[in-house]
């Protein structure tokens, strides 16, 4: 899913919807192009639909030995999702084409996590929400020095999801948290010592790496192009970080904050303060929860139940009305203060009739390989 300001409802003039993403095989490379560069390459349903039957080709296929993932133009690899699409059906839908559409892009990421062979994600530019979904459970995730990425849904209303509870939740220290919290995006050194990234190497150098994935072994081939980024910005903040951020209540964070006298961490404050209550509480929660989880999937089934109760309260639609319909850029939460506990809870318990499931399946699949 996914924040603010990157999305459009609307499709790009002169792309059709088959093709908003390209195919092409070169040499023993299998090439994915997220293709609706005037939206940053923002998912939609169809594009989802598209990958994930290829992918299955390709895994299949020996005359390829690895995938890539790029986005066109060069504004980002992928925005986020369309969430104009899940604000329509939020507001006049029922709720079941977003839940086919989660569905869909969360067995995407589990898929891409799992892939017999290598994908080379490149996080060029914008990467945001979904776009994080569609990358970093890459075998090979491979960021620039335009990436920028981040998880900024607690600015509408949401909360992050595509795997993300599982992959901040595993962060070092509380950097996920803050990330989290913050609705923050980091820069390639920062990405890397977060865990969303792997290597860096200078977008110019991207059509290099293509060439070279045609014929070479893709860790070879990313080795030696790589760079160092230089320290994370990162680290000079951890301190006031993980002093802040180690405790589940979101009030206690902000208090933290407040009082270390750091105007990093007071602006980090401000920006908590500005997002739902109800984002925030369920955020902090989710990665609580997804820290004890055992595997991916079984953090994208949480992350299922509640994106589907997220997309049914006031803030989401709240949120993204005033983001990204009308932008006024002041949303008015409910509630607007503390969180009730048995509320929190609610967003976590099992469906009676709509579950992901990916966590039986993949442990069904297991079996049947053995």
């Amino acid at each position: 899913m996914n924040a603010a300001a990157r999305l459009e409802g609307t499709q790009p003039d002169g792309v059709e919807p088959e093709d908003e993403v390209l195919f092409e095989q070169r040499g023993r490379l299998g090439l994915v192009t997220l293709n609706r560069p005037r939206a940053i390459n923002a998912l939609t349903h169809r594009m989802v639909q598209l990958i994930r039957p290829a992918l299955a080709r390709w895994a299949a296929d020996e005359s390829i030995a690895t995938v890539a993932i790029v986005g066109a133009g060069e504004r980002g690899l992928c925005a986020g999702g369309d969430i104009v699409s899940l604000y329509n059906d939020a507001v006049s839908g029922d709720g079941s084409a977003s839940a086919e559409f989660w569905f869909d892009e969360y067995h995407l990421n589990s898929e891409i996590a799992r892939f017999p062979k290598p994908i080379v994600a490149v996080q060029d530019g914008i990467v945001l929400g979904g776009g994080i979904g569609i990358s970093a459970h890459a075998s090979h995730r491979v960021v620039t020095e335009r990436g920028r990425l981040g998880l900024p849904e607690v600015g509408i209303g949401f909360v992050p999801d595509v795997g993300a509870t599982w992959l901040l939740s595993r962060a070092s220290g509380e950097v996920g948290t803050f990330l989290a919290l913050t609705a923050a995006s980091v820069g390639a050194a920062d990405a890397i010592e977060v865990g969303l990234s792997d290597v860096y190497i200078r977008s110019e150098r991207i059509a290099n790496l293509l060439a070279a994935l045609e014929a070479t072994d893709a860790g070879e081939a990313v080795m030696l192009l790589s760079e160092d980024p230089g320290a994370p910005p990162l680290h000079t903040t951890r301190s006031w970080i993980d002093e802040a951020f180690a405790t589940h209540d979101v009030s206690e964070i902000i208090r933290r904050l407040r009082l270390s006298g750091i105007a990093e961490a007071g602006q980090a404050a401000d920006a908590i303060v500005a997002k739902s209550p109800t984002a925030l509480a369920v955020t902090r929660e989710s990665l609580r929860r997804a820290a004890q989880l055992s595997s991916l999937e079984e953090a994208l089934d949480q992350e299922y139940r509640v994106s589907l109760r997220m997309l049914k309260t006031h803030d989401f639609t709240e949120g993204v009305r005033a983001q990204v319909i009308d932008k006024d850029r002041n949303p008015r939460w409910e509630p607007a203060g503390d969180v009730d506990a048995a509320e929190i809870k609610a967003f976590f318990e099992p469906s009676d009739d709509r579950e992901l499931g990916l966590a039986a399946l993949t442990r069904t699949q297991g079996e049947l390989r053995i």
